[in-house]
């Protein structure tokens, strides 16, 4: 490609398959590979077989410590993820194209109830791969342009340890590892040094504190020995049997740690290898199996226990007879006397139920101690706690206070009022749900006039309006002979609709016709001002 140029090493390893058998019953592939100052960064990716589009792996791992130095071992728990590719949910699951495709993303726990990882309470998806990254040698320079050691680096570091942890509440870490080799390999003072690895941070306004810690140390030279010697790691675990039924072959490879320091070659064997028998009757009756697994822990912590191995059925007997293979072994184990284990456990109890009924809350798991006080301090956590999700809790719908009662709708007669209140929160997961929003009352403000007085009314209205248009034009046009003891009114026009009093939920508006001139006459003895009223705005508010 074109960042070929980029990369140092090509890692490859042996295929596993299936993917889903346990660690105890096949053997964990193995690489080696190099990094220098310039290109320090591991990714790797691989499938799960058979599966839908699973897989694992590590994004730009940085191998070169802030300090210049090498990280000595780096341990890290993988979970599966999916490439977007194909929608199966389970590892045997038909071919089921997703499109459009979607984007790399971590399965989690809750993706369907059919998936090998689904847990209704939400928890942790489960671990399904280890990688182990460990330094076997160092060559040439550090990773900063002048060459240093790990001693010079750790140099100004305090070293005093810490008695007690002061790690807060809110940073979820991961164990220690184990304690790397000491950094100078002579008689000499040197560090070693460990580290951790941050999985969650819940509150980013609390830091949380560094990953590595380290140690002074004596360097492994401090003795006699010859200085063409080199320093060899552990052998790693036996590859798989080159075949599946009958007799073969399987390798193991180890690696060198620490060249000569007189510059010579090392000349101790890296790989061997020996013959290995797998399914020794190969007959139509028989079954092929998987080699047998590396041996479990011992039973026990101290004293006498038991271990066992395991191994699977790879393919039935092709003449559909039984299995009659056994698939597991024990044998018995020794481990150190009693008395000189201070910390006796018993296993971790089952997690206990979430502390909720729904929503967020907390469960938790105990073990006891069970060797005897006076052996020793034991400084072992005996419980654990950790976050747990129930599905979302019911959310009631939520209303503000009822609004005041508007005016009646009408001026006279029979009417309604309203009054509304407003939605502050939908239900949500099952809530009860909203009630009614807007509520009307009758109402009455007066008694209208009766249809004959109103007639009437009108009737009268007209008639002074026809007599004063008459007076009007006599009065522009030729004088009357003398006085004429007549009256009417000139009303001006209505003026427009006042502006509502409310909104919303119901208000009056109002208009006027005045009088801009009087007639006297002996028929009619007043004429008075007009007034209107009318209801508006009458939705909810």
């Amino acid at each position: 490609s074109d960042e070929s140029d980029e990369v140092l090493t090509v890692i490859k390893a042996k295929a596993q398959w299936p993917a889903w058998q346990p660690l105890n019953v096949r053997a964990a592939p193995s690489a080696e590979f190099s990094v220098d100052r310039t290109r320090h960064l591991m990714s790797f990716l691989t499938m799960m077989g058979p599966s839908p589009d699973w897989n694992v792996g590590l994004s730009a791992e940085d191998l070169c410590t802030k300090e210049c130095g090498w990280v000595q071992k780096v341990v890290q728990d993988l979970i599966p993820w999916d490439a977007g590719t194909d929608s199966g949910v389970t590892y045997e699951s038909p071919n089921k194209p997703t499109i459009p495709q979607e984007k790399i993303r971590p399965l989690t726990s809750l993706d369907h109830p059919q998936s090998p990882f689904y847990d209704p309470e939400g928890g942790s998806i489960t671990q399904v791969a280890r990688v182990v990254i460990e330094r076997i040698a160092r060559k040439g320079e550090q990773c900063n342009i002048v060459p240093d050691n790990v001693d010079d680096i750790v140099a100004d570091l305090a070293p005093e340890e810490k008695d007690e942890d002061d790690t807060p509440e809110t940073c979820i870490y991961s164990n220690w590892s184990p304690w790397s080799a000491c950094s100078s390999s002579t008689c000499d003072k040197g560090k070693r040094m460990r580290q951790r690895m941050l999985k969650a941070q819940l509150d980013l306004s609390v830091p949380c504190p560094d990953t590595q810690d380290f140690q002074p140390c004596m360097g492994p030279g401090c003795s006699d020995e010859d200085g063409s010697t080199c320093t060899m790691s552990e052998w790693i675990t036996w590859s798989p049997c080159s075949i599946s039924c009958g007799t073969g072959m399987r390798s193991r490879e180890r690696y060198v740690k620490q060249f000569p320091d007189d510059g010579s070659v090392c000349t101790l064997p890296t790989e061997e290898t020996e013959k290995c028998t797998v399914n020794e009757d190969c007959s139509p009756s028989s079954c092929l199996m998987t080699e047998w697994g590396e041996w479990d822990e011992c039973s026990a912590t101290c004293g006498m226990g038991m271990k066992k191995r395991h191994r699977m059925v790879k393919m039935s007997p092709a003449d559909g007879s039984m299995c009659k293979a056994e698939t597991s072994q024990a044998e018995k184990c020794m481990m150190p006397e009693c008395h000189t284990i201070p910390c006796l456990l018993s296993p971790w109890s089952e997690w206990s139920d979430c502390s909720v009924t729904c929503g967020k809350g907390m469960r938790t798991r105990q073990r006891m101690l069970k060797s005897l006080a006076e052996l020793g301090d034991c400084n072992e956590e005996l419980e654990q706690v950790e976050k747990c999700m129930l599905p979302e809790c019911p959310i009631d719908c939520e209303l503000t206070e009822w609004s005041q009662w508007s005016e009646c709708n009408k001026s006279c007669g029979k009417g309604h009022m309203i009054r509304t209140r407003m939605i502050e929160m939908e239900p949500q997961f099952g809530g009860a749900p909203c009630p009614e929003t807007v509520q009307r009352k009758k109402c009455r403000v007066r008694k209208c006039l009766r249809n004959q007085s109103i007639q009437k009314l009108r009737w009268r209205e007209a008639r002074e309006s026809r007599r004063s248009e008459q007076l009007r034009e006599e009065s522009e046009g030729e004088q009357f002979p003398g006085p004429i003891m007549l009256s009417g009114c000139r009303m001006r026009p209505w003026t427009a609709w006042s502006e509502c009093t409310k909104l919303c939920g119901g208000g009056i508006q109002e208009r006027y016709m005045t009088v801009k001139k009087r007639f006297k006459s002996s028929q009619f003895t007043s004429c008075k001002d007009k007034k209107e009223i009318r209801a508006c705005n009458v939705h909810p508010c």
